[in-house]
């Protein structure tokens, strides 16, 4: 059996599942697909400009030593 063939019989069975539905029942349709495309397509974009942006970012972090003795210094408060 052929990939075509094998299209065609699935087809023809469900064929008589898509003649059920009901006529005035709301479905997305194309609309719903293209809306869902663009939304899809524009998080990608937002992706892609936030990499961008976050590679530019220089951020050096302190060494840990160094923050260390700032807390030993401070001065204790007696009471």
């Amino acid at each position: 059996m052929s990939a075509t063939q094998t299209a065609h019989s699935a087809a023809a069975q469900l064929l008589p599942l898509a003649e059920e539905l009901d006529k005035n029942k709301v479905t997305p349709g194309v609309l719903g697909f293209i809306v869902f495309a663009v939304i899809g397509v524009a998080v990608w974009m937002l992706m892609k400009s936030m990499n961008k942006h976050m590679k530019r970012v220089d951020f050096e972090e302190k060494p840990a030593e160094a923050a260390a003795p700032a807390a030993v210094t401070e001065p204790k408060a007696t009471s």
